[in-house]
């Protein structure tokens, strides 16, 4: 994804420099991209998401209003989240385009910052501007957790795709965290 409004698609067994497809529907930069096994999410500063069905060669877009940031996949692949600059993270059917959820309470109005979905589908999560990461029940929509990361801006976050860990970026820090409760694989208790 790119400020020129593109998403750019290579060959990396080809070992050309030049894309093997350009989707070029955005009509301002695109801030976020995601890619399934058959599927490419991306959201634009246009304030779309645009799903690009691989196999079925089709194109679906989402207004959302908003400048978006971010946008993911939900583990189970029937939904797609977004992160904007209205400080709402917004659920949406993938399918549909329904809208399933919003979410608010976290400050997001200038950067470009990340948003995710636990390891289970079970809560929604998004980094924010005042030095937070928030987490929201899925299907309530109530706020679940707050956990103070800096003082400044949490710009990136990655779950662990199986275990309930987080990584967060902010002040040139990353930051591993996880359930008190958490035991790895193989380690006595």
């Amino acid at each position: 994804g790119s400020i020129d409004s593109t998403v750019r698609c290579w060959d990396c067994r080809s070992r050309r420099p030049d894309p093997v497809q350009v989707l070029d529907e955005a009509k301002d930069g695109v801030s976020s991209v995601k890619v399934s096994d058959h599927e490419i999410l991306s959201g634009s500063v246009d304030g779309r998401v645009r799903r690009y069905d691989l196999r079925a060669g089709q194109l679906y877009s989402d207004y959302i209003g908003s400048p978006i940031t971010s946008v993911c996949f939900s583990k189970d692949g029937q939904c797609a989240l977004a992160a904007s600059l209205d400080s709402t993270l917004r659920l949406l059917d993938k399918e549909t385009g329904e809208l399933l959820g919003e979410y608010t309470g976290h400050r997001s109005t200038a950067y470009r910052l990340d948003c995710v979905l636990s390891e289970q589908d079970t809560h929604v999560g998004s980094a924010s501007e005042d030095g937070n990461v928030y987490f929201w029940d899925l299907v309530e929509g109530s706020l679940a957790l707050s956990l103070a990361v800096g003082r400044s801006v949490v710009q990136s976050l990655s779950f662990h795709p199986t275990l309930p860990c987080l990584l967060a970026a902010t002040e040139r820090h990353v930051q591993l965290w996880r359930e008190e409760t958490f035991q790895p694989e193989g380690d006595a208790a």
